[in-house]
């Protein structure tokens, strides 16, 4: 009609479609594309162009032989410049050789397979979404809800095969594994769907993504809900080659979908679109009456955009539809030999390729040959239809909405409400228990030492294995506690020799990858295990800790006195005694006879008095209360030191000393010690963090080897010290505690655990029993009877004491000094105070003045209470010219008051000079200073 109304003739340009005529969805793509080119070149824009489609459709029968007859008509006896189609990947496998041959483009708005690569096939132009650009969507659906374990459920086909390597990718990149792979017959009957669903049900993942078309995928889920797997507690995600097309299934297969999760391209919904699915409706109708439900979907507007494309492209490539090149083949040749090359195929190709519009499904855009990804729609099916409950995109991850700005997330805060299989809203666990009675495989490792702790023991007469162990019964204690039944057996990790099949990390991994569903033994929680297992609360103490030998007892050492205290309060105490000693002599130098007497006396009277303090035998007694005062206070320093220094030397000399030989980590390092590690432990990562040159680590396998090498010491060839961890040290020192003691620091961990699969059910019941196994009696009694009763007591309680530091006693030095330095302040602010006629004389000097003072300190105080009666006594029973230290301050003065003259004094006037002295103190005067008496002598001889 268009090329009726313009008077213009138009270039007309073959173009071939295959697709499945009597299939629905091959009609709806026929429709859609014939209306495509309708809408273009009845448009303004499409009006002009010099070029028209001439569409020559072929039927592909279902099958892969019809499609390649049909593409090989086409190109053979057409000779079509390209071919939109065919349906299913299959199919399009043989097309796109038949295309690369004849250089013919091949455009499929269905062909999803990931196995079909436009790399490999240039003249393949996917315009429609690759079934890998889905992966990531569903992988973080499942790291939104933490799961662990999934089966992907796939068609038997190179479409449900291609999806299955970047699935698996993208899994392990968030931790998850693929622990089966259940694969579907394109053709199954009801019987092999649920012989496959059973098994599924035997395991226990309950994850599932099922990828299929939606005639496999309707009957699959009606043998699902048969089965009873659409219940409570089952993931069901499916991929968008169902979720594209849940609008043409019918209710009973939609209602057996309750709960599913589905992710499927997103297609804005405009008027644009609307208007079209309107026309689209009344124009399939027409086509096809005995049809009765009819929606169009995502599949049908790549339909629309695929030939609309395609017209574009060969307007703007000016193609005239030139004849075919064909091959010089003589003599009789297939159909294959003598197929032609297209002389227009390869300028039209790169206008395909360069072809962007706005079309019904969104932006329009070929890169390295195929359509670019849209952000995707996460659905729910719920009733008769799906719900939307949020989007992914490559920006921001999972959103409740799209435009929206904010970084990339996972949270499962961000869907929307949704209805899980059994009508419940609760999140299921992904994994529960097998409901077929099969049996947990326990791995157990295989030890050469430390059999306390794991044990296994084969029979070769009933070919029967034994575990037994702490560990065991630990184990079997907490599924015990379990509120349900959970059978399971022991298995051992061995190698066909019966040796270990590897060490600790390998038996973990062996979880991961689904040897094992549990294992059990004295495996140690790490951070790098967690990665890929989950692990229980521990149940045993948990650190690293370094053992060494005892030293020699060396009680019978020459020097051991000087032990108990350290040098520093030797030091303190030596010169704390000297101050002392000089601070009483200070106080009692002019009030005390016994702290009189020629210098040399009196030196060695302060060392005496002070050294005689400690054990008490000081004789000279002390008069001044200042004096008393200090040595109170000194006393009580003494008592406390003499006792402490007494206590621990009775220690030393009747305790036996274990001293370690080794005391920290930079000894060893320093002295190039060899240190010893048990074989396969995680203990040998920690000494390389360490620095411990490799050269310098040993392994040991068992208690007695170990014994072995500590007894030898690094000089002969054993080691140093050990490195273990603390479960295997305390079994260690309960036999050998005499010889062997752990010191340094503990390098944390966090003990012996149970090693589950990621995302295990069993983890947090297991863990809540073992918390209720080790803090009842029940774990005394597994202790006891595999590690018995200790005859040693603890290590650090059998060491000797170290020697008395100063941080111990400065307090009591600082006690004793203050009151010292208080007592001579204030004997030297009275002493001061009486001579301050002496100290402000300003015709002295300084030298002078210090010189009388020193004098006058140097003299008898005979104010002093002691002195007046010793001078009573004197008074009395002494000499005639002795005079009473009650009369003067300052002793005898005959000496000072007898006159210097030429010749001797008279009787009479000496006897003047003593009644001239004596007549005051008589009286009751105050007696007189030694500066007056000597003035007075000086007066009394100028006048004689």
């Amino acid at each position: 009609m268009a090329m009726a109304q313009n008077k213009t003739p138009r270039i007309p340009i073959n173009v071939g479609v295959v697709l499945d005529m009597d299939e629905w969805f091959g009609k709806m793509g026929l429709t859609c594309i014939s209306m495509a080119l309708s809408d273009l070149y009845s448009s303004d824009h499409g009006s002009n162009y010099k070029t028209r489609l001439v569409l020559h459709t072929r039927d592909s029968k279902r099958d892969v032989v019809g499609a390649a007859a049909a593409a090989l008509d086409l190109l053979k006896n057409v000779e079509v410049e390209a071919i939109i189609g065919p349906i299913s990947s299959m199919q399009a496998d043989f097309l796109i050789g038949l295309g690369e041959k004849s250089q013919v483009p091949m455009i499929s708005f269905s062909a999803t397979s990931p196995s079909l690569s436009p790399f490999r096939n240039p003249y393949f132009v996917r315009a429609t979404q690759n079934d890998s650009s889905q992966v990531k969507p569903i992988s973080s659906i499942i790291q939104s809800f933490g799961w662990r374990q999934i089966v992907p459920i796939y068609i038997d086909n190179q479409f449900g095969e291609g999806i299955i390597p970047f699935l698996a990718d993208a899994l392990e990149k968030i931790n998850a594994r693929i622990p089966y792979r259940s694969v579907i017959p394109e053709l199954a009957t009801v019987d092999q769907i649920k012989s496959e669903l059973l098994k599924l049900m035997s395991m226990q993942t309950r994850v599932f993504i099922v990828h299929m078309p939606i005639s496999l995928g309707s009957r699959f889920f009606a043998v699902a809900k048969e089965v009873d797997m659409m219940g409570e507690g089952f993931v069901w995600i499916i991929t968008d080659a169902m979720a594209n097309q849940l609008s043409s299934m019918d209710s009973s297969a939609i209602e057996s979908m309750e709960g599913v999760i589905g992710v499927k391209p997103y297609v804005p919904r405009n008027k644009r679109v609307e208007n079209f699915t309107a026309r689209w409706k009344m124009k399939f109708r027409q086509e096809n009456p005995t049809i009765l439900k009819e929606e169009l979907d995502v599949y049908g507007l790549w339909a629309y955009d695929s030939a609309t494309a395609l017209a574009m492209a060969v307007e703007k490539s000016s193609i005239i539809g030139a004849s075919f090149q064909k091959p010089n083949i003589s003599g009789n040749a297939t159909d294959l030999e003598a197929l032609g090359v297209s002389k227009d195929g390869p300028k039209l190709l790169q206008a395909i390729l360069n072809t962007t519009f706005k079309g019904l499904s969104g932006d329009f855009q070929i890169v390295d040959g195929q359509l670019q990804s849209p952000a995707y729609q996460i659905i729910n099916v719920i009733g008769n239809g799906a719900k939307e409950i949020g989007f992914w995109t490559k920006e921001n991850g999972i959103v409740k909405k799209l435009n929206l700005r904010s970084g990339y997330s996972i949270s499962k805060e961000n869907f929307g409400s949704i209805i899980w299989p059994g009508d419940t809203t609760s999140v299921p666990k992904g994994w529960v228990i097998p409901t077929n009675g099969k049996k947990l495989k326990i791995g157990v490792p295989v030890k050469d030492g430390f059999t306390e702790f794991v044990k296994v023991t084969r029979d070769s007469t009933t070919n029967t294995t034994a575990v037994t162990g702490y560990c065991i019964d630990v184990f079997d204690a907490v599924m015990e506690a379990l509120p349900y039944y959970v059978p399971y057996e022991y298995v051992p990790f061995a190698a066909p020799d019966g040796k270990t099949a590897g060490d600790y990390n390998d038996l973990v991994y062996q979880v991961f990858l689904g040897n094992f569903d549990v294992v059990v033994g004295d495996t140690t929680i790490v951070s790098n295990r967690s990665q890929f297992i989950d692990f229980t609360l521990p149940y045993t103490e948990s650190g690293v800790t370094m053992m060494v030998p005892f030293k020699d007892d060396n009680r019978y050492n020459a020097w051991v006195f000087l032990k108990p205290l350290t040098w520093e309060l030797w030091l303190t105490s030596f010169c704390s005694f000297v101050f002392i000693g000089f601070v009483i002599w200070l106080l009692e130098h002019r009030v005390n006879e016994d702290f009189r007497g020629p210098p040399l006396h009196q030196v060695g009277m302060i060392f005496w008095f002070s050294f005689s303090t400690m054990v008490f035998a000081q004789k000279e007694r002390i008069v001044s209360n200042l004096a008393r005062f200090v040595l109170i206070i000194w006393f009580l320093v003494v008592l406390i030191l003499t006792s402490s220094y007494t206590a621990s030397l009775t220690s030393m000399l009747t305790v036996e000393k274990l001293q370690p030989t080794v005391t920290d980590v930079k000894e060893l390092l320093k002295n190039k010690e060899y240190v010893g590690y048990q074989s396969g432990s995680f203990v040998l990562g920690i000494l390389r963090k360490m620095n411990f040159d490799e050269d310098r680590l040993k392994q040991y396998s068992s208690p007695e080897e170990c014994v072995d090498l500590l007894s030898k010491g690094s000089a002969n060839g054993g080691i140093g010290a050990v490195f273990d961890e603390i479960p295997y040290v305390k079994l260690f020192l309960a036999n050998y505690c005499s010889k062997f003691t752990t010191v340094g620091p503990t390098y944390k961990t966090d003990g012996f655990g149970f090693a589950f699969p990621i995302g295990s059910p069993l983890v947090p019941d297991v863990s809540r029993a073992v918390l209720n196994v080790t803090e009842g009696e029940k774990m005394l009694q597994i202790e006891r009877a595999w590690f018995g009763e200790s005859t040693c007591s603890d290590s650090s309680t059998s060491l000797s004491s170290n020697s008395l530091g100063l941080d111990s006693f400065w307090g009591l030095f600082v006690m004793a000094v203050v009151a010292a330095i208080l007592a001579l302040l204030i004997f030297l602010t009275k002493f001061m105070y009486e001579h301050w006629h002496i100290v402000r004389r300003s015709n002295l000097s300084l030298c002078e003045r210090s010189r009388i003072l020193a004098r006058k300190f140097d003299q008898k105080d005979y104010s002093c209470h002691t002195f007046k009666k010793s001078e009573l006594r004197d008074s009395r029973g002494g000499s005639a010219h002795d005079i009473d230290c009650s009369r003067s301050p300052h002793g005898n003065l005959s000496t000072l008051s007898s006159p210097r003259t030429n010749g001797p004094p008279s009787p009479s006037n000496s006897s003047q000079t003593e009644q001239s002295f004596h007549s005051p103190l008589e009286e009751g005067a105050s007696p007189l200073h030694e500066e007056n008496v000597t003035e007075l002598v000086v007066d009394t001889t100028a006048g004689h």
